[in-house]
C-alpha cells in the first residue's frame, strides 16, 4: 500500500479504433473521446486505454486517463498504489449509476453508457466540468438504466476470524479465476486484502461485489478490509486530514461511518476489522497529534458500530507514533495494527513497535512486495503475516422488563464463549452508549440477568451489553430499548363531604411518542393525609385510549396517586399525588328561632364523624367578621349544644365551627338567625 504519485502522460496514446470508440484532436490542450455514440472532452495529455483490446490493463486512479469498457479480467496492477488524480471511465450501461468516494457517476441512457469521472478529494468541480462536456452523438445503442443493486440483507461475513496464516493484498480485487488459482493449498495464502472505501483508492474495483465476497468466503478465503482516506498533514499527499486534533478526530469518525457502509454493502458484518491506511509520513509533534486524533475518531466510531478499528501504517512513521502513545489516555488506540516493515525478522515483529504492544492476536505484518505465480496466475502482491483473532460474538436475547424506577435485564451468552464479563451500560433516550466506557454503568459480571435501578419517571432508556472475553477483547454491543411512560391524575373534586365520593382518573402514555398505553393494569394508590405509607386501593385495566377511572369514598383526607408498573419494553411510572380533603358533616339547629329579651335559645347539632372530646366553637357575626362567643366539647356521638341569651333586642346570626385536625378538613354549621324582641 505504498504511495505511487500521479504521473502525467505527455502525449496521447490512442488505443481505440473501429466504430465503437475513437479519439479526435481538439486543439493543443483538449481532445474529444468517443465511445458508443457518447463524446466527452478531456485534456489532450490524458492517455486513452481500450479495455476491450487490453483487458488486463490496470484501471489506475492515480494518473489521468480515459478508460473505455469494463474488464473483470485479472488486472496487471502494482500491489501498492495509493493516490488519486482525475480521469474518466466509459463503459456499457450494465449497472445503475452510483457516485461514491472520489467518483462522480452518470448513466447516459441515450447512448447506453455509464460515465464515471474519478477525481482527487477536493477536485469535484473538475469531474463535474468533464461530465458537463459529455454529448450523445448516436442513440443506436441506447439502454435503460438497470435498477440499483439491492443491499445485502444481513451482512454475515466476519473479516477476519481467527487466522495465523499468510495473506496478500493487491491494488484491485483479483478475478475469480485468479482467486481460485491461488486458493490454499495451491498457494500459501489464506487471506486477501481488499480496498473497500476511501477517496484515495488508486485502482478500480470491477470484481469487488457482494457476490465475489460471498463466493470467496465460501471457498475459505478470509479478508482484510482497507479504507484509504485522508492522510497525515505532513505527508506528501495533497489529500490531508486537518492539523487541528479536534477536527481530525471528527474526520476519522466520518471516514469510519463511510467505511462501515461500504463494508456492509459487501456483506461484512460487525466484528469485522477495517484498517485505515495511513501512508508513510515525516512526523512532527503537530502531525503526530493529528494522526492519533484521526485514528482515535476512526476507532471510536467503528467500535460504536460493532466493528474493529484497525490501521495500516509504516512501521517507522505511524508505528512509532502509535507506539509512543500506546498507554496514553488522551487517545483511543486502534484495536489492530497492520504495519509495513519489509525485511524485518522474525516475521510479525518490528524494531519500531514493541512486542508487548498489540500482543493479543492484533497484528498484521506486511513484510515483502513480490510477484508470485500459483496455478498459472501471476500477481504483483504485498505479502503479509497475520496473527489475528476476532472479538467475541454478542449476547443474544437482550431484553428489558420495566417496573417503577427499575428494569429487569436478561440476556444469553452464546455457547462456547470464553467469558470474562458482560458489561451493560445505559443512556437516556433512543441512542445507546457507543462504547463500554460511555453512558452510565449498569452491570459488569458473569451473570445472565441484572437490575437497572434508579430510573427516572417518564424517561426512556437504551441499554447496550457487550461481551468481554478472557483475552480482553470486547465484541459488538447488543441493544434493548425501554420506553418511558407517563401516568397522569385528576380528581373530580379537591374537597368532599364525609361519606361523599370523588372520581380519580388517569391516562397512561408513552414518553417518547405520546401514544396511549392501552390494556395495561393501572393501580390506584392512597395514603391518609397524616400517613407515610402508600397502600394499593384498586387496579383498573386501561382503555383503548389509555384511560382509567375509579370512584372512591375516603373516610379521611387522603392523597391519591396512579401508577403503571411496567411491562416488557415499557418502564413503569407514577403520577403526581393529589390531596382530596374530607370535611365532616356538621348539622345545626336553632330552637326557638325567635325569643323575647331575657329568654334563651339553643343552637345544637352533630359532627359526623363524631370526634368526641374535641372543641366546637360558637361564633356570632359582627359586621363582616365572626367573633367568638364560647366553646364546648363534643359528646361521644358528636353532639354539641350552646345556650344563647342575648342581652339586647335585635337580629343575631350564629354558627358553630369545628377546626381541622390531622385527618379532616375544618367545617361549620349553616348560619342560623335568632330574632330577639
Amino acid at each position: 500500500m505504498r504511495l505511487v504519485r500521479p504521473v502525467v502522460v505527455a502525449s496521447v496514446v490512442a488505443l481505440v479504433g473501429g466504430v465503437a470508440a475513437g479519439v479526435a484532436a481538439q486543439g493543443a490542450d483538449e481532445q474529444t473521446v468517443s465511445y458508443r455514440g457518447y463524446e466527452v472532452t478531456v485534456p489532450a495529455s490524458w492517455e486513452v486505454v481500450d479495455l476491450a483490446k487490453d483487458p488486463k490493463a490496470c484501471v489506475r486512479f492515480d494518473k489521468p486517463a480515459v478508460y473505455l469498457g469494463r474488464s473483470t479480467a485479472n488486472a496487471d496492477c502494482p500491489a501498492h498504489l495509493v493516490g488519486r488524480s482525475e480521469g474518466v471511465i466509459l463503459e456499457p450501461l450494465t449497472r445503475a449509476a452510483k457516485s461514491g468516494d472520489g467518483e462522480l457517476q452518470v448513466a447516459v441512457k441515450d447512448a447506453g453508457v455509464l460515465a464515471t469521472a474519478y477525481y482527487a478529494p477536493g477536485a469535484e468541480q473538475v469531474a463535474a466540468k468533464i461530465m458537463k462536456s459529455g454529448k450523445v452523438k448516436s442513440k443506436a445503442q441506447a439502454l435503460q438504466e438497470p435498477r440499483q443493486a439491492q443491499a445485502v440483507a444481513t451482512p454475515t461475513i466476519v473479516a477476519t476470524g481467527s487466522i495465523g496464516a499468510p495473506g496478500f493484498d493487491t491494488c484491485t480485487a483479483p478475478s475469480q479465476s485468479a482467486m481460485d488459482a491461488w486458493k490454499y493449498p495451491s498457494s500459501i495464502y489464506r487471506a486477501v486484502g481488499i480496498y473497500i472505501s476511501g477517496g484515495l483508492r488508486a485502482c478500480d474495483q470491477p470484481n469487488l461485489t457482494p457476490e465475489w465476497v460471498a463466493a470467496n468466503a465460501a471457498k475459505g478465503w478470509q479478508f482484510l478490509l482497507i479504507d484509504v482516506g485522508l492522510q497525515a498533514p505532513c505527508s506528501t499527499l495533497s489529500s490531508k486530514m486537518s492539523a487541528v486534533p479536534a477536527t481530525a478526530l471528527a474526520q476519522g469518525k466520518a471516514a469510519a461511518v463511510n467505511a462501515v457502509a461500504s463494508a456492509q454493502a459487501l456483506g461484512f458484518a460487525p466484528r469485522s476489522a477495517i484498517y485505515s491506511d495511513i501512508e508513510n509520513y515525516a512526523s512532527t509533534a503537530s502531525c503526530k497529534a493529528a494522526v492519533l486524533s484521526y485514528l482515535s475518531g476512526w476507532t471510536q466510531e467503528l467500535n460504536a458500530r460493532g466493528y474493529v478499528g484497525g490501521t495500516y501504517v509504516g512501521a517507522g512513521s505511524g508505528g512509532v507514533d502509535l507506539s509512543s502513545a500506546y498507554t496514553s489516555t488522551a487517545y483511543t488506540r486502534p484495536d489492530n495494527i497492520w504495519f509495513a516493515h519489509w525485511g524485518s525478522t522474525p516475521v510479525g515483529t518490528s524494531r519500531f513497535i514493541p512486542s508487548t504492544y498489540w500482543p493479543n492476536h492484533q497484528r498484521v505484518h506486511q513484510y515483502a512486495n513480490v510477484k508470485e505465480t500459483y496455478g498459472g496466475v501471476t500477481m504483483s502482491i504485498d505479502s503479509n503475516a497475520l496473527n489475528l483473532t476476532a472479538p467475541p460474538v454478542p449476547v443474544t436475547g437482550f431484553d428489558a422488563n420495566g417496573s417503577n424506577t427499575a428494569a429487569a435485564l436478561r440476556w444469553t451468552v452464546p455457547t462456547g464463549t470464553k467469558l470474562a464479563q458482560v458489561i451493560v451500560r445505559r443512556n437516556t433516550g433512543a441512542t445507546p452508549p457507543p462504547l463500554p466506557t460511555s453512558g452510565t454503568a449498569v452491570y459488569a459480571g458473569t451473570a445472565s440477568t441484572a437490575t437497572a435501578a434508579g430510573l427516572l419517571n417518564g424517561t426512556s432508556y437504551t441499554f447496550r451489553a457487550w461481551i468481554k472475553d478472557t483475552t480482553g477483547k470486547i465484541g459488538p454491543g447488543s441493544d434493548t430499548y425501554l420506553a418511558g411512560t407517563k401516568s397522569t391524575i385528576a380528581a373530580s373534586a379537591s374537597s368532599i363531604m364525609y361519606t361523599g365520593g370523588v372520581t380519580l382518573s388517569s391516562r397512561a402514555t408513552r414518553a417518547d411518542t405520546g401514544a396511549a398505553v392501552p390494556g395495561v393494569p393501572m393501580t390506584l394508590y392512597s395514603k391518609a393525609k397524616n400517613a407515610t405509607k402508600w397502600t394499593t386501593v384498586t387496579t383498573v385495566t386501561s382503555s383503548a385510549t389509555g384511560d382509567a377511572t375509579s370512584l372512591q369514598k375516603p373516610p379521611v383526607s387522603t392523597y391519591y396517586m396512579w401508577g403503571y408498573n411496567g411491562s416488557p419494553d415499557l418502564l413503569g411510572s407514577r403520577s403526581t399525588a393529589v390531596l382530596v380533603e374530607v370535611r365532616p358533616a356538621m348539622s345545626g339547629y336553632l330552637t326557638p328561632a325567635a325569643i323575647r329579651l331575657g329568654a334563651s335559645s339553643v343552637l345544637y347539632g352533630y359532627l359526623n364523624p363524631p370526634h368526641a372530646g374535641m372543641t366546637a366553637y360558637l361564633q356570632r357575626r359582627s359586621g363582616t367578621t365572626w367573633v367568638a362567643v364560647t366553646t364546648g366539647k363534643l359528646a361521644t356521638n358528636g353532639k354539641f349544644a350552646f345556650a344563647i341569651k342575648p342581652a339586647t333586642r335585635g337580629i343575631f346570626t350564629y354558627r358553630v365551627v369545628w377546626l381541622a385536625d390531622a385527618d379532616h378538613q375544618g367545617t361549620q354549621t349553616p348560619s342560623k338567625v335568632l330574632t330577639v324582641s
